[in-house]
């Protein structure tokens, strides 16, 4: 028994590699490739896999750890403020695709319970492949997987009325009302319990458990977390899916989730991959061959139908037109809870052998489509942000967009308000910063509104939602979102609006910088070289590294990796080395401002050197760069100056390149400082852009 099961196993882990690697050339989604797997090898393919019973239960598995760790993500809390999606947009979907189900099921002659019932599989979409794909693409976070986690959550309860429903539709039961409200008042208490034990219970549990310092008793301990509660969950009736969820959520509010999270990853990637494998073994491929153009076509019925539903219900409960396009394309395909609902239905005779091999067909061909349609999704949320349907429908209609946030001008604009977002407001705010934020989260901009955040609700790819926060007059852009087509748009659209405007974006990776760059940011921070960096500073200051050792190895690090990146600027080098050797000193870059008493003035002539004891490195004037520039030189408005100096000197000196700021020390000093041969220091909106060294 035990040798015939690890053939299995080892003809589907030979398969799934070579399958997910060859598709993975042809960027095709590795969970696609895990079906194809479970299509060659098994029964109606080649028929390697003879016996499927321990793929199915490696499969159940997965659902479980998968559904696990998406609860570990969403806090009660966070359920709470995502009721509105879950009870009026999840309803919404669930009863405006049944119906649309059994209108296009009675053209073809069946009956009003076999209408009902096609109804009922169809309205269920993938969690588990939308919610991978978006943790996959780290958007987890992100509004339109908020918006598809809470319709996909009353989809999934909707499962258990559903599987009551099923003896009264062939006739077999009429206690309805009975029936309901047991499983209602089982559900509630179940909810209960969870959130009881998340609270009182799971808190000392852990700490118990981590007092024994064991990694290997953590990792039990939380796998029996899971089990225990799916346990509970399915002898009350309940699937083992809600089950699972609801386990994630009682350790989603505990000190030790990230560490948890941590553990269970490769567990659920692993029996992940055989759910993905057990579903494409179910489908023939013989009747996919032989009624092409009827799968075909109910397959394309099925996402344009869901997708214009699931759209449609977002955008009535106060989404985006560009979330809604985005979760609507998300949630149009037929999901696993289909499967639990499709092997009752054949019991009670509400399925034919025929009509399971067309649903197989069907909800396979949209699972695998799945991928592709959140890829493609932003473009197609552009196409339909690009037609003119008016700001109101574009940009949201919970929110409200009036005249609430006055106009500014020299400000801040902050795209996302997640982590990054929150510190560099908390930060605008300290510093006396006008910044205003945009976010596509509707309860997040209603709670940090009504706390007075200066934040509003819409999507910055629009132009109508940009020229709200008055980007024609902003100084500057941080674009910190996880959607990198998005935040390509953005950066793209923000630099045609406004030429001057100073771009900061976050990103995730190296290989993004040019890209970005090239669209029109000044600055690309990406995450992965950052995270680098600080992960060698800490390891060398545990080596008791000297501070100085440490800084001067970050600096050129710094300065190779972005001069490699961004532009041959030849005194970068130079420029982390003197601030290594020197660390009471500052290097500041300077801008002369238009009508400043500087412009058109030598360095020469201003001799900063001698009055303030500043240096001028080097001059930035368009894309070229001044190294060393003699005291012939002359300043032109929008030149950046790199100088170095102490802090309290900078100041002085940058308080002579502003309009009508002139000293009279520096008038009556300018004629013997002419010709002096060094590079004084330069001028500026009192604007540091480098930060001063230790």
């Amino acid at each position: 028994m035990i040798t015939g099961y690890l053939h299995d196993i080892i003809i589907i882990f030979a398969f799934a590699i070579i399958i997910v690697a060859v598709g993975k050339r042809f960027r095709i989604p590795g969970i696609v490739g895990f079906i194809l797997t479970g299509i060659l090898i098994g029964p109606y393919g080649l028929g390697l896999i003879g016996d499927s019973e321990i793929i199915d239960v490696l499969a159940e598995i997965g659902i479980i750890f998968l559904l696990f760790t998406i609860g570990m993500q969403f806090s009660f809390r966070t359920l709470y403020e995502m009721r509105k999606i879950v009870l009026i947009g999840g309803s919404l979907q669930v009863v405006l695709t049944i119906a649309a189900t059994m209108a296009i099921s009675y053209l073809f002659g069946v009956t009003t319970a076999q209408a009902l019932f096609f109804g009922f599989l169809v309205c269920h979409s993938s969690t588990a492949i939308t919610l991978k794909l978006y943790q996959d693409r780290a958007e987890i976070e992100s509004p339109q997987a908020r918006v598809t986690l809470g319709i996909s959550i009353f989809q999934d309860i909707s499962t258990i009325p559903m599987l009551i429903a099923l003896p009264i539709l062939a006739g077999e039961t009429t206690d309805i009302a009975g029936a309901l409200l047991e499983m209602s008042i089982t559900l509630v208490l179940l909810f209960a319990a969870v959130l009881a034990i998340s609270v009182y219970v799971i808190p000392r549990f852990m700490n118990r458990i981590t007092g024994i310092r064991s990694p290997e008793i953590f990792l039990l301990a939380i796998i029996l977390i899971c089990f225990v509660v799916t346990y509970v969950a399915d002898s009350l009736g309940l699937s083992l899916a809600i089950g699972a969820f609801l386990a994630g959520l009682t350790l989603s509010e505990s000190d030790y989730f990230h560490q948890a999270f941590a553990s269970i990853i490769p567990f659920r990637d692993i029996f992940t991959s055989f759910f993905f494998i057990s579903i494409g073994m179910l489908l023939n491929v013989k009747f996919l061959v032989e009624a092409p153009l009827l799968i075909i076509a109910l397959v394309l019925g099925v996402i344009i139908v869901k997708a214009v539903i699931a759209g449609g219900s977002a955008l009535a409960i106060g989404q985006s037109l560009r979330t809604s396009v985005l979760a609507g394309l998300a949630l149009a395909n037929i999901g696993e809870f289909a499967f639990v609902l499709s092997i009752p239905g054949m019991e009670y005779g509400l399925f034919s052998v025929a009509s399971e091999q067309i649903f197989l067909a069907v909800t396979l061909l949209t699972m695998s489509l799945a991928p592709l349609a959140i890829v493609s999704g932003p473009k197609v949320a552009d196409l339909f942000c690009s037609l003119p349907l008016g700001s109101r429908l574009k940009a949201g209609c919970e929110v409200d967009q009036g005249d609430g946030i006055p106009p500014m001008k020299d400000h801040l604009i902050i795209i996302g308000y997640g982590l990054n977002g929150r510190n560099l407001a908390q930060g605008a705010r300290v510093g006396g910063i006008p910044y205003i934020i945009i976010d596509m989260n509707p309860e997040t901009v209603m709670r940090e509104g009504k706390a007075g955040e200066r934040i509003f609700f819409g999507d910055a790819t629009n132009a109508t939602i940009l020229s709200h926060a008055t980007i024609e007059q902003a100084r500057i852009l941080v674009i910190v979102i996880n959607d990198p087509v998005s935040t390509r748009s953005i950066t793209l659209l923000a630099r045609r609006m406004n030429p001057d405007l100073y771009i900061i974006v976050r990103t995730r990776f190296l290989t993004e910088v040019k890209r970005l760059r090239d669209l029109g940011a000044d600055e690309v921070i990406p995450e992965e070289f950052e995270t680098s960096v600080e992960i060698f500073t800490r390891v060398l200051k545990k080596y008791l590294t000297p501070e100085s050792t440490i800084d001067q190895y970050v600096q050129e690090v710094r300065a190779d990796t972005y001069q490699m990146l961004r532009s041959p600027s030849g005194y970068m080098a130079s420029i982390s080395d003197l601030r290594m050797n020197l660390p009471n000193l500052t290097i500041s870059t300077l801008v002369v401002e238009p009508a400043a008493p500087v412009s058109a003035r030598t360095l020469g002539e201003l001799n900063v050197r001698k009055q303030f004891s500043v240096t001028v490195l080097a001059i930035r004037r368009g894309t070229a760069v001044i190294e060393n520039p003699s005291g012939d030189t002359p300043l032109q408005a929008g030149d950046e100056v790199v100088m170095i100096g102490t802090p309290d000197k900078i100041r002085e000196v940058a308080g002579m390149f502003r309009p009508g700021e002139v000293t009279s020390e520096a008038e009556g000093t300018s004629e013997q400082g002419a010709g002096s041969g060094q590079g004084n220091d330069v001028s500026n909106h009192a604007e540091e852009k480098d930060t001063p060294s230790r």
